[in-house]
């Protein structure tokens, strides 16, 4: 009963904290809101639309202005038409326009005369997403325009149409999108970078939550609260994040999967699951950080850091098996890495609980962690000899 009311106590204390000092809900509900409504709104339409696509047109033939016509009437890209090469290249390197296509003088000609004319192309790749996307369009459509060309040509030799297209395309491609059939590019993007973004929220709140009772020297009121168990200080303190941040995690899975209707081949309580065990690992690693460092500025910026490189080592934009062999072993460390494991095998494979319950193992596994740190903690607590600035 002791061990019980002394943890309903660090709760009692931690809700009038968070009264009194409204960061904590700040950090907590209105920076997820933030991040929600900003991935999902970014790309609400599923894939970039109108990216702006500077061309300029030295042979003003009909040829090229029906690529020009083609390259516009494509979802992603939306031609802006320039009279010299100077102004779209100080436009493109402004940011105003993603790519550059100059169509040399005399393209129709040598098109005519089998000659190979050379179209140019440039690129801005400070903006990754719509300068690969505008580059993607554009090689699209030059190669379509060639096979037209050539087309042309052998019918004009009397090359009967099928083998027209034995020609130009002697292998067809049957292509099948698993999982995201629509390419969308909002459940591709949100299905990771939310949930990696709830991972920075609850490691930089919780150290700085552990961190300020050392910062103010409440620290040792804590412990008289808890009894002088830093035990029962921990998790009065951690019951609250965790119901809270468990409840942030879960809203969002179902604000993905039932109102977004994002694809999602298993079930929804397996996601609600991985959610759970990500905010238990997460404040795990929290936990361990201020453990380690119990100074509270050195803390948050090795929390923030530590998040940050977790969204680039989650594998979600770059396979791990893709990455130098120094880093696959740094994914390792990261929940959000186990949790996208998870995703894949329940939202796009809709694999059984066998397939993949070893992530579920390695997330509880974090939740070791505090423990080794624990004894540091408590002095750290106790003496206060640490820099509080």
């Amino acid at each position: 009963m002791t061990f019980l009311r002394n943890t309903l106590n660090v709760i009692r204390r931690e809700l009038r904290i968070w009264v009194r000092r409204p960061i904590y809900v700040v950090g907590m509900v209105f920076v997820m809101a933030f991040c929600t409504i900003f991935y999902l709104s970014f790309l609400k339409d599923g894939v970039p639309s109108d990216v702006p696509i500077a061309v300029v047109d030295l042979d003003r033939s009909s040829t090229s202005r029906n690529f020009c016509q083609q390259l516009d009437a494509t979802q992603l890209g939306k031609v802006v038409y320039y009279d010299d090469f100077a102004s779209a290249r100080a436009d493109l390197q402004g940011g105003r326009v993603t790519s550059l296509c100059l169509i040399p003088e005399g393209f129709n000609r040598d098109i005519q005369s089998q000659r190979q004319p050379t179209m140019s192309f440039y690129v801005n790749g400070l903006y990754f997403l719509g300068g690969s996307l505008a580059w993607k369009d554009l090689l699209t459509m030059i190669n379509l325009t060639s096979g037209a060309v050539q087309r042309q040509v052998l019918r004009m030799k009397g090359v009967d149409e099928n083998e027209i297209m034995g020609l130009l395309r002697p292998v067809d491609v049957d292509v099948h999108q698993i999982g995201n059939a629509t390419m969308n590019y909002g459940a591709y993007l949100a299905n990771m970078m939310i949930p990696g973004m709830l991972q920075m929220v609850i490691v930089i709140i919780l150290i700085y939550s552990l961190g300020t009772e050392l910062k103010y020297g409440t620290s040792r009121h804590l412990l008289q609260v808890a009894g002088d168990d830093i035990y029962t200080a921990l998790l009065g303190k951690l019951i609250l994040y965790t119901v809270s941040f468990t409840v942030i995690g879960w809203s969002v899975e179902v604000l993905l999967y039932k109102w977004m209707g994002f694809p999602l081949a298993g079930s929804l309580a397996e996601m609600l699951l991985a959610s759970f065990l990500l905010v238990l690992a997460s404040e795990s690693v929290a936990v361990l950080i201020i453990g380690c460092v119990p100074v509270c500025r050195f803390a948050l910026s090795i929390g923030a850091l530590y998040s940050v490189l977790g969204l680039s080592l989650t594998g979600f934009t770059l396979p791990v098996e893709a990455m130098p062999l120094g880093l696959r072993g740094l994914t390792m460390m990261y929940p959000l890495r186990y949790f996208y494991e998870i995703y894949v095998h329940v939202g796009i494979f809709d694999n059984p609980f066998g397939e993949w319950y070893m992530y579920v193992v390695a997330l509880l596994a974090f939740c070791f962690l505090p423990f080794f740190v624990m004894g540091r903690l408590k002095k750290a607590y106790v003496n206060l000899d640490y820099a509080r600035n």
